[in-house]
């Protein structure tokens, strides 16, 4: 499983968590930090990411259009 990790979350997590998430990555790695929800979850989707959030906006997106993406 890659994650996508939100704004919120700290932008070192990728590298500390890469043997248990290879692959994952944060949102400012990709230049979406200041990027709408709707951006982050079409490419989410797109590239096959989880996204880590503590934003509720995610998960009530979830409950209203389902997944793909999946949320943490």
């Amino acid at each position: 499983m890659r994650l996508l990790l939100d704004q919120n979350l700290s932008d070192r997590i990728p590298a500390r968590i890469l043997d248990l998430f290879p692959g994952s990555i944060h949102v400012k790695a990709l230049e979406l930090g200041r990027a709408d929800d709707g951006v982050i979850v079409e490419w989410a989707k797109r590239e096959g990411f989880v996204i880590a959030s503590k934003d509720t906006d995610f998960y009530q997106r979830s409950i209203a259009f389902g997944h793909p993406p999946k949320f943490l």
